[in-house]
Formats: structure tokens, C-alpha cells, sequence
């Protein structure tokens, strides 16, 4: 069976998102949950200062039991949004960690205050250390279909935003549909033009499910040779700054599809829908996994 990289996103960018600010234990046992399951990729936490994101206020109170015990076995990644977050990274183990821009001016701006040109000079230091630190950096663009405030956005500008990663010495490119208004012919669209230049291991898609059609848009991405995308458990996550934004696509579905269409994630669906039963009870929310409802009722 053919591998498919999942990166999960649940403890980072799902829970910066949740109105529930989580207890570093329980983030923990989520992470601890999440690597029984068999996941192997995970974005941990984010270096941000406590009172603009105070839901990863605990970011290395977390590394410092995450880390010691899993970092073995599993790849954990951080957003490092500038180069103090880079170096409290870097001080508390991170192999790998994440920087992030978008194709949207406007949406740049409400989101770090920065123009898109601002954002890669900011983090351009972050680049220019992590080499000689051995650490890997993973360059996130969002709005790569569609922006809140601009609109549709052209492929080439996604093109230009990515190509300016892989220059900077990004080594994974997450395509971020942020606000998940796309389908699966706009997705062919954008691939098209950045498989002319950007070989295809160095593209990751991160999907949100906001009409449903994430799915979908992951079958267009496989079928064009993405074998790298982004998830969390649940759903968790969505975006602040693109009101009525769904989360991420779950996990669980991804998992689902993935493994039905005959490909190999090495996470056990089964064992996923308990972490995602864990989370639910301690958010005390429900979540809108279709696949996590249909094993959650049948169990």
C-alpha cells in the first residue's frame, strides 16, 4: 500500500481555535492518545505571546513533557511566528518547526499586521538559523483558493507566495484553503500551475471542510500525486479571521477515505475515534466528523 503523510494539526491549530483553554495535562494525554494511535506527524504547539493566543500559553510547559518522552518516535513541529518563538523552539527540542504567510494582503494584515512582503522578511532570520541548527522549516500559506475580504485568488499568486518559500528554504509547503469554500476543479486549477515549478514532494494540502468538500478536494490532490496532508482530530480548528470558517477536515474522515481508497496512514481509525471521544468530553462539545458520529454510534 501506498503511504500518505497525515500531519496532525488538533493541538495547535485546532485548540488555538477552541473557546476552551485546555490544561497542559490534558493536552498531553490528548498528544499521548494521539501518538498511541499510531500518528506520526504532529504540530505540538505554537511560541506566541500568552495574551494574544492564550489557549498555547503553555507551550513549554507542554514541550517539556511532550518532547523527552515521544520525540523518538513521532516528528512534533511549532509555529514559530518570529525569531524569539524560533529560539524558544529550538531551546526546548524542536527538530522541526513552522512559519506562516498567506496570498492575501488583507488577510495578512488583520492576522499578523504585516504586508505579505513584511512577513517574509520577518521570518527570513527564522530560515537563515534553523540551517545551521539542522532544524526543518515548514512554510504555511493561507487563502490559496479564496480570502474573506479579496475574493478568489489567482493560482500565480499562490505560486509566487510558494515559490518565495522554497527560495527562503522551506522544505514542506502546506497549502492552506482557509476559509474551505473550494472544490475540487479550482483545486486541479491551482496544482496545475505549481506543479510546473515546484516538484511535487515539496506540497502539502490542508484542507477546511466548511461546505463539505474536503474530501472531495483530497481525492483531486491524490489523483495529481499529493501524498502529503494536513488534518486534525475531530475537526478541531477553524480561523478567526474568516468568519464561519469550519475546522479542519477531521482525521477521522481523512483516515477513513484514505485507508478505503488503498492507501497505508499507519493510524489506527478505531483508536483515533477514542482520542476525538477524549476531546469531545473535556471541550464538551460535539464534533462534525461524519465518520467519527457513524463509529461513535456504532460502538
Amino acid at each position: 500500500m501506498e503511504k500518505v503523510k497525515i500531519t496532525e494539526v488538533g493541538p495547535r491549530d485546532g485548540l488555538q481555535n477552541e473557546k476552551t483553554i485546555l490544561s497542559t495535562q490534558d493536552k498531553f494525554e490528548f498528544v499521548k492518545r494521539l501518538v498511541e494511535s499510531g500518528t506520526k506527524h504532529i504540530e505540538l504547539t505554537s511560541f506566541v505571546r500568552k495574551d494574544r493566543i492564550p489557549q498555547m500559553g503553555d507551550a513549554i510547559e507542554l514541550s517539556t513533557l511532550v518532547l523527552p518522552k515521544f520525540a523518538s518516535d513521532v516528528e512534533f513541529s511549532c509555529l514559530t511566528p518570529n525569531t524569539k518563538g524560533y529560539e524558544a523552539a529550538k531551546q526546548a527540542g524542536f527538530k522541526e518547526v513552522a512559519v506562516f504567510t498567506a496570498t492575501s494582503e488583507s488577510f495578512t494584515r488583520k492576522n499578523i499586521n504585516m504586508t505579505v512582503l513584511e512577513s517574509f522578511t520577518s521570518f527570513q532570520p527564522i530560515f537563515d538559523q534553523a540551517k545551521q541548527d539542522g532544524i526543518k522549516v515548514r512554510g504555511y500559506i493561507s487563502t490559496v483558493i479564496a480570502c474573506p475580504y479579496e475574493g478568489k485568488i489567482a493560482p500565480e499568486k499562490t505560486l509566487e507566495v510558494a515559490l518565495r518559500l522554497l527560495d527562503a528554504g522551506a522544505y514542506e509547503i502546506s497549502l492552506g484553503e482557509t476559509i474551505g469554500v473550494a472544490v475540487p476543479d479550482e483545486i486541479e486549477k491551482l496544482l496545475e500551475v505549481l506543479l510546473k515549478k515546484i516538484p511535487i514532494s515539496y506540497l502539502n494540502c490542508h484542507f477546511h471542510d466548511t461546505y463539505g468538500m474536503a474530501i472531495a478536494n483530497t481525492k483531486q490532490a491524490l489523483s495529481m500525486g499529493i501524498r502529503s496532508f494536513d488534518s486534525s482530530a475531530g475537526g478541531l480548528g477553524g480561523c478567526p479571521y474568516a468568519k464561519g470558517a469550519a475546522g479542519n477536515v477531521a482525521t477521522e474522515d481523512l483516515v477513513y477515505f484514505l485507508t478505503r481508497e488503498g492507501y497505508d496512514t499507519g493510524i489506527q481509525l478505531d483508536s483515533l475515534v477514542r482520542v476525538s471521544q477524549f476531546m469531545e468530553t473535556k471541550l464538551d462539545r460535539q464534533f462534525s466528523s461524519r465518520t467519527f458520529i457513524a463509529k461513535k454510534n456504532a460502538s
